[in-house]
């Protein structure tokens, strides 16, 4: 008994999931909340368990007469898919801009001698403020 409360999807956000799609004035007894959770975790149970031959969750929506699930999730798939790669595009960018910044000298004088910038931090304690200008 304990093995499926464990298994099993939080009541708390299934009841919250369950009068979203309900009237406000609907009343959800506990008991369809437990039989919801049951489905829930058993649907989920199910389809996992199919997606393990072939460690394809679409593919097992599929083959279990889920289509419109199947094709919901290969859009939600690839739309995450083309955000990580934004992100992973904006990391780079990010990178690289500072590897350049890090990378790049500066000339002093007439000497033609290079160096990296160099930069002073202090520490102040609280309540003080920087004189630096």
């Amino acid at each position: 008994m304990s093995d499926e409360i464990e298994l099993s999807l939080p009541i708390a956000n299934v009841g919250r999931m369950m009068k979203k799609i309900l009237p406000p004035s609907a009343k959800i007894s506990r008991e369809a909340k437990e039989r919801m959770q049951q489905c829930a975790s058993e649907f989920i149970c199910f389809v996992t368990g199919e997606a393990a031959h072939r460690y394809d969750i679409c593919w097992a929506l599929s083959s279990l007469g889920f289509d419109n699930y199947s094709e919901a999730m290969l859009r939600y798939l690839q739309n995450f898919r083309g955000f990580e790669r934004e992100r992973a595009n904006q990391n780079n960018k990010a990178n690289n801009s500072c590897s350049d910044e890090k990378d790049e000298e500066i000339s002093y004088g007439d000497d033609n001698t290079t160096s990296t910038p160099s930069f002073d931090f202090g520490i102040l304690e609280r309540g003080e403020t920087s004189t630096a200008n």
